[in-house]
């Protein structure tokens, strides 16, 4: 009886440890394509942005949507600003223009459309205009209608277990600031509100050419956060969980 008993819980403990090395590791958002098809990849994608912006702790991958600017100092022809405790809101509601997936030549094409709003702290030290500028305190921007356009060069690696895995090699990418960005700047000159709400009019009036002047290295830091947080996926999950097409043979 007693060796009856080992045996049968050498079985259950042989059948746990069978079902845990095959559980799925993709979250259930994700809707495997059979082909790389535009139409489907596009509509996996647009399914997927919502929850996977949100973060997937037990995978190890952290929120897009919101994400956190700890600090970023942008410095300006006259004015160095700096950015504090920002947070980033709007990529879970981007909307999926177009995927492309070229396996065979190590090409991923995506193109998306975003209200992106920046919220948080900053400093400014420097001359703005004609006026030397002493500013502190909170910002909002507001990105209305953004397109992103993504092309990264892909590879794929296999992972301890033998599972192969998408990676992503390098990436280039396109912005455009869209049809608006409005600017929400308190106290940019310390003490004088009149002259503080004139110069946050004329950034507002000219949004494209301000805009044009200092977002490069705020979307700069946010491309790098999402395609960091892209690769942590990738790595955590097999490719034969996101894309039901073989992988090309060289």
């Amino acid at each position: 009886m007693c060796e009856k008993r080992v045996l049968l819980a050498f079985l259950a403990v042989s059948v746990a440890f069978a079902n845990y090395t095959t559980v799925r590791l993709a979250p259930d958002f994700i809707h495997p394509c059979n082909s790389t098809e535009s139409a489907c990849l596009i509509q996996a994608t647009q399914d997927a942005i919502p929850e996977f912006s949100k973060g997937l702790p037990r995978l190890g991958v952290p929120s897009l949507d919101p994400f956190i600017i700890d600090e970023l100092p942008i410095q300006l022809p006259g004015v160095k600003v700096t950015f504090l405790a920002g947070k980033v809101t709007g990529l879970r509601k981007c909307q999926v223009l177009n995927v492309e997936a070229y396996l065979e030549k190590n090409i991923f094409l995506l193109e998306i459309r975003c209200n992106i709003t920046i919220k948080g702290k900053y400093t400014a030290v420097g001359r703005l205009l004609l006026f030397p500028i002493n500013g502190e305190g909170d910002s909002k921007i507001k990105i209305v209608n953004s397109v992103i356009k993504l092309n990264i060069k892909t590879k794929y690696f296999k992972d301890a277990d033998g599972r192969d895995h998408f990676g992503i090699k390098n990436y280039k990418y396109t912005f455009d600031y869209g049809d608006r960005v409005h600017y929400t700047i308190n106290n940019l000159f310390k003490g004088n509100p009149e002259l503080s709400n004139t110069v946050l009019q004329f950034l507002n009036e000219n949004w494209r050419v301000v805009t044009e002047e200092f977002g490069q290295p705020v979307v700069e830091y946010a491309m790098n956060v999402t395609i960091e947080t892209a690769r942590k996926f990738f790595n955590a999950v097999p490719y034969d969980e996101l894309l039901h097409v073989p992988i090309p043979k060289y």
